[in-house]
């Protein structure tokens, strides 16, 4: 290992996926001194299916649309379709980086082993075996790389392959094979969509009920529908009660064999997905209740019920947590960090996460909204610098405005985007800021 090497004035970034480039483009905005490193070859993060542990697969695509998704200043292509695939976001993350020259500060192939907190709270960070000392640390790890794979009793003596959502890439796994999808996240029904198509016979197994929401309303993309409050058709009255409106397009989902949502629309991650239904009307795919165990080739779910299977694909999520830190900078709740503004640690000043937040919106102007603030608080001295460091210590927003949502570990942290928006806000208010680096959506 190396000497150290002093950088004591300077911001260590961590990740150059969609998070850690806005951070980026923050820094320089405010004129803070950062290095950038990054494990993979170039930018993208997890869209970028090359990079090791990435969890994209062939049918990937975004479940917001082009319209609502781009980076502040940096509208999709008016060629891309509605929800781009992967390649599309990909390149378009790429594009951005060009676009704002953030590709020369970037360091690739830097993989993180470590990063220690200093008495003083600066930080000791080892970057390819070599150590370097920095003022602060912002980690933007992304929450889809470390898989969740929970036990289940009984599954070393299954004959067939067992795998996470996460190392699932196409449907050549599933050729003339009995597949079981367990869990109804989005990768979940979309890999439930791809067995649907290609599998001798596919099952998805679900623990609860789930509300599965059309990509487009009445020809409108979802998230447009929702944001701008679209008109129906000429003859057509929307009821009131957004549950109604869902459960008229969708259908009454306990006619496949599904357990009936089990929460508001609102009180839950989204589920955006037209083709699970499209698939549960043709039989292309049978509703099995909670996995109970698995003897050899066969799945016995909580009912008693048993299919014989040649593959099972568990999509169970993701842990928030970042390998080369000790998980005791941390408080956590149900596997995830407790931080102010799911952004600043509340008791190590000079550590920061983008990016470890859930919300049914689009991100990526969010991240940035994320790294304004951390800029914001890295430029900060004096009199400004001790309010906000007690913002951090004691301030605690509603950030779900008002909405009970379901408890589960996924839900651990989410916020109501209006509500997170408006905290944001107040923030910038207070502190004399405008939207991100003056930009607009």
């Amino acid at each position: 290992m190396t000497a150290t090497t002093i950088e004591s004035e300077r911001v260590c970034v961590v990740g150059a996926g969609p998070s850690g480039l806005v951070v980026a483009r923050q820094l320089r905005a405010a004129g803070i001194a950062y290095d950038h490193f990054e494990k993979h070859h170039d930018v993208g993060g997890i869209w970028d299916p090359e990079n090791e542990g990435s969890p994209i697969y062939k049918s990937a695509h975004f479940i917001s649309s082009k319209y609502t998704s781009g980076f502040f200043g940096h509208e999709m292509p008016e060629d891309y379709p509605d929800y781009p695939s992967w390649r599309q976001i990909r390149d378009y993350i790429r594009q951005f980086a060009v676009d704002e020259d953030l590709y020369e500060a970037i360091t690739f192939n830097a993989s993180v082993e470590s990063a220690d907190l200093q008495a003083d709270g600066t930080w000791q960070i080892s970057v390819n075996g070599s150590m370097r000392h920095y003022r602060a640390l912002v980690v933007a790890p992304g929450v889809t790389w470390l898989a969740n794979q929970p036990s289940i009793p009984g599954s070393e003596t299954f004959t067939g392959q067992l795998i996470h959502s996460s190392a699932y890439h196409d449907t050549s796994l599933f050729d003339d094979r009995k597949v079981l999808i367990v869990g109804a996240g989005n990768s979940g029904v979309d890999i439930a969509c791809d067995a649907a198509r290609s599998a001798d016979r596919a099952y998805l197994s679900v623990r609860r009920g789930y509300r599965f929401l059309p990509k487009h309303v009445f020809g409108v993309p979802l998230d447009v529908f929702i944001g701008s409050g679209a008109a129906a058709p000429a003859g057509v009255t929307l009821p009131e009660d957004p549950n109604a409106l869902v459960d008229a397009l969708v259908g009454d989902v306990t006619r496949f064999g599904l357990p009936a949502p089990d929460h508001n629309l609102l009180e839950s991650h989204p589920i955006v997905n037209d083709q699970i239904i499209h698939h549960f009307t043709h039989g292309d795919i049978t509703a099995k209740p909670g996995l109970d165990r698995i003897a050899g080739n066969t799945a016995v779910f909580v009912d008693g019920s048993t299919e014989e299977v040649d593959v099972i694909v568990l999509a169970t999520g993701y842990e928030q947590k970042v390998p080369f830190l000790d998980d005791s900078l941390f408080e956590w709740k149900d596997g995830h960090p407790q931080l102010y503004l799911n952004v600043f640690n509340r008791t190590v000043d000079s550590l920061y996460v983008v990016g470890f937040v859930e919300f049914a919106d689009a991100a990526y102007k969010r991240f940035e909204e994320m790294a304004q603030l951390v800029a914001l608080d890295l430029s900060l001295d004096g009199e400004k610098k001790k309010r906000f460091t007690e913002l951090k210590a004691s301030h605690r927003p509603d950030l779900r405005g008002g909405v009970d949502y379901i408890d589960t570990p996924r839900h651990a942290n989410y916020v109501e985007t209006h509500a997170y928006q408006h905290v944001l806000s107040e923030i910038r208010d207070e502190f004399g800021l405008t939207s991100p680096a003056g930009m607009h959506s």
